[in-house]
């Protein structure tokens, strides 16, 4: 049994060093330019086979990445949500969220925000229809039945704010805006709010 145990972590050690390489390699040279030779390099591991007991095909890879970063951020959302009371709250707490992975995990919101992932998964929903941005409209939703926000539809509510911290996130990710996201933060939480706080 404690064999089985250890095999396991070894597996999915293995895995998550293969998942955090293919990370950093697609946001640096793109999914396509980016082979598992790359990858079965970039881990330090002999050969691609090691990669093919995990993953068969490279798209697997980038679906896994996707899948991860897209649920790590949906149970973020439920954190909040219930530590946070007030909608407006919540959505402070959100966007300081992001503000904090785009310093601290760059590459996670490269792979979020900048890379067209419909190119390599075709599959995938849009980001509008998956359920970190559910909740987020959830909570505009909520905003607006409180009078917190104003009288809209949760979609264009969500489109407006959403709209300045997706553009400002994506200027520092690609370097227009030369400082930490951090030092533009509270201007973009202010900027963001006034498009739909009700007044």
């Amino acid at each position: 049994m404690d064999q089985e145990i250890e095999n396991i972590q070894i597996k999915s050690g293995v895995q998550d060093e293969i998942l955090l390489a293919a990370l950093k390699l697609f946001v640096e040279k793109g999914y396509f330019n980016t082979s598992l030779i790359d990858i079965k390099e970039a881990v330090g591991i002999k050969t691609t086979g090691t990669i093919y007991q995990h993953f068969k095909t490279k798209q697997m890879i980038a679906a896994q990445l996707h899948a991860n970063i897209l649920d790590s951020l949906s149970i973020s959302i439920d954190d909040i949500r219930r530590k946070n009371e007030k909608p407006s709250e919540q959505l402070r707490a959100i966007v300081d969220l992001l503000f904090k992975l785009t310093d601290d995990a760059p590459d996670v919101m490269r792979f979020l925000l900048i890379l067209n992932v419909k190119e390599f998964l075709p599959e995938a929903k849009p980001l509008h229809e998956t359920a970190a941005i559910i909740k987020i409209i959830r909570i505009i939703e909520a905003g607006i039945k409180a009078g917190e926000i104003r009288n809209t539809t949760p979609q264009l509510g969500y489109t407006h704010f959403f709209g300045v911290i997706d553009n400002t996130l994506r200027l520092a990710l690609t370097g227009f805006l030369d400082r930490k996201a951090e030092s533009y933060q509270s201007q973009t939480w202010l900027t963001a709010w006034n498009t739909i706080v009700k007044k």
